[in-house]
């Protein structure tokens, strides 16, 4: 040994020099354990290899997936679009002779009675076409007012009729089965002799 190592030696206590010496022996040893044969190192590579194999499938499969996905949802939203213009077109189709006896009716050249019941008949025939969509007016006048099914637009004072009655039907309500479609605009009767006791 040199002096200087001799010194360095003095100055360091026994008990960390030997600590120092395990730690600069201890990467050594590490090393050294790390030793793997020719057939371990090729079934790791063979493993590694089947592993991309079945990562590449899998990358493969998730994109396959969502591109049937997308198809699934395009088909999804053209169908339903279909169906909207073949239900719209169907209810269509049976106004269209609504639209043509209106027509007719503008270009009649008889009197004012005359039109009035050629009006009154395309009225019938709108009411037939809704009913057989299942649709149904509104009950209002004579009926308690009710503001699931009415509008109401102001009060009239009558004694004839109870308070809170409906008295009038300005614009009829309509229903389609049990789901009402617009309310009926109404007035509702307001009795004096009812509200005073």
């Amino acid at each position: 040994m040199s002096e200087q190592e001799t010194d360095r030696t003095a100055l360091v206590p026994e008990g960390e020099a030997a600590e120092g010496a395990a730690a600069q022996e201890t990467p050594a040893a590490e090393q050294g354990s790390v030793t793997l044969s020719a057939a371990e190192l090729e079934k790791l590579k063979a493993e590694c290899e089947q592993l991309k194999i079945e990562r590449d499938q899998l990358i493969d499969r998730l994109a396959r997936l969502q591109a049937e996905f997308e198809n699934a949802r395009k088909r999804h939203e053209r169908e339903r679009n279909d169906f909207r213009d073949y239900a719209v077109g169907s209810v269509v189709e049976q106004f269209l002779p609504v639209v043509d006896n209106f027509e007719l009716a503008l270009k009649a050249q008889g009197s004012a009675g005359q039109l009035r019941t050629g009006v009154e008949l395309i009225v019938k025939q709108m009411e037939e076409i809704l009913r057989q969509l299942q649709v149904q007016p509104v009950a209002s006048v004579g009926q308690q007012f009710d503001p699931r099914h009415h509008e109401a637009l102001g009060t009239v004072e009558r004694e004839d009729l109870p308070d809170q009655q409906v008295a009038e039907e300005v614009r009829r309500g309509y229903k389609l089965r049990d789901k009402l479609l617009r309310p009926a605009l109404v007035r509702i009767a307001s009795n004096p002799k009812q509200t005073s006791d």
